[in-house]
């Protein structure tokens, strides 16, 4: 079995209002930041995972955002899953 990495990004979708975001948006004027806007608030997840090579780990990756880590309803995701050397 190999060892990989994946690091996964996970945020509202586009459509969606993001509440966190919409505030973070507004403090950035009151921090002398008012270019600053659209800010969407995410969250980046880190794993590893064993398998016999990268199209299977891509696949139990997927699954586990399908299953766990990803709200579909809400929230998109993306991955990129990288063989782990040594």
């Amino acid at each position: 079995m190999k060892k990989y990495t994946a690091s996964i990004d996970v945020m509202p979708h586009d459509n969606l209002l993001d509440p966190q975001g919409k505030a973070v948006t507004g403090a950035m004027g009151n921090l002398g930041l008012p270019e600053i806007s659209g800010v969407r608030i995410g969250k980046h997840i880190t794993l590893h995972v064993e398998a016999a090579d990268q199209k299977t780990a891509e696949a139990k990756v997927d699954e586990a955002c399908k299953k766990l880590l990803a709200n579909q309803i809400m929230e998109k995701y993306s991955f990129r899953v990288e063989e782990v050397e040594g």
